[in-house]
């Protein structure tokens, strides 16, 4: 707990952020459908977002490099400031398209700072309660920039100031800290490869979560205003999808530990694409059952990657957590990047509650898929990582998994020890493809009339 108190100011400048994401990401798409913009611009506002912020995943370490953290946060921070108050000057739909990327760039350069920050001071019996404490801390504040619209509202220039302040306020606490500066940033670990290898389904989570995330967080508050929800209204409905998808997480990762995750992810992904489906076809004009229907969207959608990401790294091997995790956030990048177009031009094609069709389809196969994959490959039951809470939408950057506890060997909660020839646990052992070594025929004198042994039968069948 003396690591935690030591770094509060780096936790207290991650909050400033994530309440300045927040507040900023759902102002965009509100008083862009005041403004009029297409529904094509609103979607790309969120696809340029997420290009700028892997953008920033893969450029930032070098300027760190280059110019230290300090500096290089101010900058971010800078730049973020600068973009909001942009957005206010300049408000049309090109215009925003191009400084979300902007916002998306500085967002994922500053969070890895800080993060890089927290990962230096975190030891290893403080690890776990450091990555917690920031995700919860994250979580909160990125709902209560949220809310803050209520207050705010979107037609005036009041929330885009709001939104600069707490940009500008996220640089003072890591200015005035105390606390080292860490070693240089590590470039991003983007293995999609070796991801594909060790797991399929995740590859296939990820991306089907980026686009059903993507479309809902960018497209869902339009649909919201169409719906004749004023901006309170709307800052209630989303705040209520992220509690929901918070508080679903532990009890969703925890029976993920305890039984096949994959079961976890059809039954969540089936959950969500009847969400989907029902929205589809009462397309409620707000009032509770709205509300409903978005709280278990969030409680059924947002736990699915931080499984994915567990059930990834249940078959891999020890050390390869941040290659794995990384691969994870590249593929998660590209739905969140595509996912928004797609549904743009779904919703200009129907009515805007159309953007349930794309949550509904990758949801339903999603959960179709993780069914048949379980057909394929047997449960791992030895050599299991414990599940973490982690955010499947905007926010998650390569210093995240740096600091996950579970990207350091000695963090293992479970111990990949060698089970028993011939049990469950050696069938679920064989199949796995990166525990496989290669062989080595080592060629010995052997008389020409020798009778070789004959081989013997495996226990498990392949």
């Amino acid at each position: 707990m003396s690591s935690v108190v030591k770094i509060y100011a780096l936790f207290l400048g991650s909050a400033f952020l994530m309440f300045a994401g927040g507040l900023q990401g759902l102002l965009l798409s509100v008083r862009g459908a005041e403004e009029g913009f297409s529904l094509l611009a609103l979607g790309l506002i969120g696809t340029g977002w997420s290009v700028g912020f892997i953008a920033g995943s893969i450029t930032v370490p070098l300027l760190v490099q280059r110019v230290g953290h300090i500096r290089a946060f101010s900058i971010m921070a800078a730049i973020g400031t600068i973009t909001i108050l942009c957005n206010l000057l300049l408000v049309n739909d090109i215009s925003w398209i191009v400084l979300r990327a902007f916002s998306g760039f500085c967002f994922a350069g500053a969070a890895m700072i800080v993060e890089s920050w927290l990962n230096e001071v975190a030891e290893n019996k403080s690890r776990g309660t450091i990555f917690s404490i920031y995700t919860t801390i994250n979580m909160t504040a990125s709902t209560l920039g949220q809310l803050a619209m209520s207050v705010t509202g979107v037609s005036s220039h009041i929330p885009f100031i709001v939104g600069a302040i707490a940009f500008i306020c996220a640089i003072l606490p890591s200015a005035m800290t105390s606390t080292p500066q860490p070693r240089p940033l590590a470039s991003a670990k983007l293995d999609v490869w070796l991801l594909y290898k060790t797991s399929p389904l995740a590859v296939i989570t990820a991306f089907s979560v980026g686009m059903a995330n993507g479309t809902f967080g960018t497209l869902a508050p339009v649909y919201g205003h169409d719906q004749g929800l004023d901006a309170s209204g709307i800052a209630f409905l989303f705040a209520v999808t992220a509690v929901l998808g918070a508080i679903a997480q532990v009890p969703a990762g925890r029976i993920s530990d305890k039984i096949d995750r994959r079961w976890v992810i059809v039954v969540l992904g089936t959950l969500a694409a009847v969400v989907g489906f029902v929205t589809l076809l009462f397309n409620p004009r707000g009032g509770w059952f709205m509300y409903v229907l978005f709280a278990l969207y969030g409680f059924s959608a947002y736990p699915i990657y931080a499984i994915a990401v567990a059930h990834a790294n249940d078959f891999a091997k020890q050390g390869e957590f941040g290659r794995v995790a990384g691969g994870m956030l590249l593929v998660l990048g590209t739905g969140l990047a595509i996912g928004p177009a797609i549904a743009a031009v779904v919703m200009n094609l129907y009515q805007p509650v159309g953007l349930f069709i794309v949550t509904a389809t990758f949801h339903g196969a999603l959960a179709l898929t993780a069914f048949l994959r379980m057909k394929v490959r047997p449960v791992r039951i030895d050599g299991r990582i414990r599940f973490r809470a982690m955010s499947a939408e905007k926010g998650v950057t390569p210093g995240t998994v740096e600091l996950d506890p579970r990207s350091d060997e000695t963090q293992q909660a479970v111990e990949r020890a060698s089970p028993a020839p011939g049990s469950l646990k050696a069938e679920a052992e064989i199949i796995t493809p990166d525990v496989v070594e290669p062989v080595s025929v080592v060629e010995t004198d052997r008389k020409p009339d020798a009778t070789p042994e004959p081989e013997k039968k495996n226990d498990v069948q392949e």
